[in-house]
């Protein structure tokens, strides 16, 4: 894979992969782009850290928002 012009590999297990390309696409992005911009945010440790972490907190904000998205109706019925 070719991010900002220089090549790497990532590896992660597939569960992992599946979920960042339905993000991306859910995004609009490719998923070199997606993995470049966590590449370029990440704070420390290995791309492939990196990637799993940032899927975990993605999946954590959308259980997050469904889960308010819930509460709500249920407080409205």
């Amino acid at each position: 894979m070719t991010i900002d012009g220089r090549k790497t590999s990532v590896s992660v297990e597939s569960a992992f992969w599946s979920e960042l390309k339905e993000i991306a696409h859910v995004q609009c992005v490719t998923l070199s782009s997606l993995i470049g911009a966590i590449d370029a945010t990440r704070k420390q440790g290995n791309l492939s850290s990196a990637i799993r972490i940032f899927v975990l907190e993605h999946l954590q904000n959308k259980v997050a928002h469904n889960g308010s998205a819930s509460s709500r109706k249920s407080a409205s019925l």
